[in-house]
């Protein structure tokens, strides 16, 4: 259980970072409005009277803090078991709602979603389906293999051909 939550921290720090790296080129291409890890770290820090420029360093810890979290709840929540890569997807999608939706306005850092013009919505969502795309990619490639229903239920999902180390390959001649 504990290989699960770790793998799934380290998979979501990785797919923070892919994140990360979407929404910088988002913001230069200008597609991007305020970003909420800096306005989450100014709450967090009670007493601050005005922005410092380490209020975007804490954004990003925060922002690093809460992907790993929330992968390594999804890593929890696979019990070892492959994760077919839709439902990574679905979990990003459902990890931006729950923070646009449930988390973000109760605490001041951003109006619901339903007030925020729907293009602003394309990146942080683009982002989020990647994110989770990249956190099922990562704690798959972490764990052992072992094959789900999922893998066994699609004739297309073959398993790793594998062999003996003393066995010799017999592509290519070798």
């Amino acid at each position: 259980m504990m290989r699960n939550v770790m793998n799934g921290a380290i998979g979501g720090g990785l797919a923070t970072a892919v994140y990360s790296a979407m929404s910088m080129a988002g913001d230069r291409a200008g597609l991007l409005g305020p970003r909420p890890p800096k306005r989450i770290a100014g709450i967090a820090l009670p007493g601050r009277p005005r922005r410092t420029s380490g209020d975007g360093m804490l954004g990003t810890i925060s922002h690093f803090v809460f992907g790993a979290a929330s992968g390594a709840l999804l890593g929890l929540l696979s019990t070892g078991q492959r994760i077919p890569v839709p439902l990574g997807t679905a979990y990003g999608l459902a990890v931006w709602y729950a923070g646009h939706q449930g988390l973000m306005p109760p605490i001041g850092t951003l109006p619901p979603a339903s007030e925020i013009r729907m293009s602003r919505h394309v990146l942080p969502v683009a982002s989020h389906l990647l994110w989770g795309t990249t956190l099922v990619l990562a704690l798959n490639r972490l764990r052992p293999e072992k094959p789900t229903p999922f893998d066994k239920a699609m004739p297309s999902h073959e398993a790793p051909l594998t062999r003996h180390p003393d066995q010799k390959a017999a592509v290519l001649g070798q």
